[in-house]
């Protein structure tokens, strides 16, 4: 038996998520069971924890995108009892019974080793979030990105992704803008490494002139939308854009002229279905290269039932940081 935070669908359409005591038995067949210790949330989080944002197939469901945790039993010769090991991705929580629920049985192709050095605690604090925030800084860098070419633009530098985007670029000595529509994170932003604050407004218009001034050396947008077309305009000639996010909206009312005149680079973070071997590299240039003290500055502590209340925030962009959901509290 188990503890799981379980949404439900009536027959009006109406969804509630409630704490159950579940049987080992409605878990979904997989190759491997694991404990969990740790979740976090997410933007798609919130959607699952309410209407579902067409995310969720069948009901009731187990959200939860992440997890964190120690093999319980195992049927794939790769893991063993008592390995430690952390899951992001693969629609799990989505079409597949995920991470707010104190056990999982999933597919042992999605698991990834956890790094001695990163606990898992620590790699909920991390998480989806920190995870892509890691891949779109190999991305930018992979095409050319270097600490002494200016200044790296992060958007939605508050949540979860643009904060250890900020932690990360800080700790390789790159110049950070940190974009954000909320003065009291100034402070907070500054700690983590950002070297100007870039108000909101400031990107907020739509795009005016195909070119402006070029400013930015690379880019790490969560927005999308408007913001992610004006930034566009602005990047220094060669430099990238690592695309993440869509909470402003997934249409891109952009030009093609930053592509064509100044070679810019739009680059699609998928951190979703991202292969095994690319995983490794990820997690193990977050245990070499991340601030655990930093990360530690960014979280918040939750439980099962909190949830819901924080699936909310999320949505309407008033979580900071990092939550860590404790599923056994």
């Amino acid at each position: 038996m188990f503890r799981a935070l379980l949404v439900k669908k009536d027959d009006t359409g109406s969804t509630s998520a409630s704490i159950q005591i579940l049987d080992d038995q409605r878990l979904p067949a997989g190759d491997v069971m694991v404990a969990i210790e740790y979740s976090t949330i997410n933007y798609k989080d919130g959607l699952c924890l309410g209407t579902g944002g067409g995310l969720i197939r069948t009901y009731p469901h187990v959200p939860g995108i992440d997890f964190a945790g120690t093999v319980e039993a195992s049927d794939d010769p790769r893991y063993a009892p008592g390995d430690r090991v952390v899951l992001t991705g693969w629609r799990v929580g989505e079409t597949w019974w995920g991470g707010y629920a104190q056990k999982a049985c999933v597919k042992a192709d999605w698991l990834v080793p956890l790094p001695d050095a990163i606990s898992t605690r620590q790699a909920m604090a991390i998480g989806t979030a920190g995870f892509s925030a890691m891949l779109a800084i190999i991305a930018l860098e992979s095409h050319g990105l270097a600490h002494n070419q200016g200044e790296v633009l992060v958007t939605g530098a508050a949540g979860g992704v643009g904060s250890i985007a900020i932690a990360l670029l800080a700790a390789s000595g790159y110049q950070i803008a940190a974009v954000t529509g909320r003065p009291e994170t100034e402070a907070y932003l500054r700690d983590l490494g950002a070297t100007r604050i870039v108000p909101r407004a400031d990107l907020a218009e739509t795009v005016k002139k195909p070119l402006e001034s070029e400013l930015w050396a690379g880019a790490i947008d969560t927005v999308g939308g408007a913001m992610l077309a004006r930034l566009l305009g602005q990047m220094k000639s060669n430099a990238s854009v690592a695309s993440i996010g869509l909470a402003a909206g997934a249409d891109l009312p952009a030009k093609v002229t930053p592509f064509i005149l100044r070679g810019v680079n739009l680059l699609g973070i998928n951190s979703v279905t991202i292969p095994f071997e690319k995983r490794v590299v990820a997690w193990n240039r977050l245990a070499m290269e991340l601030s655990m003290k930093k990360l530690e500055t960014m979280i918040h502590p939750a439980t099962l039932s909190d949830l819901p209340t924080l699936g909310e925030a999320i949505l309407k962009g008033q979580v900071q940081g990092r939550v860590v959901v404790d599923v056994n509290a």
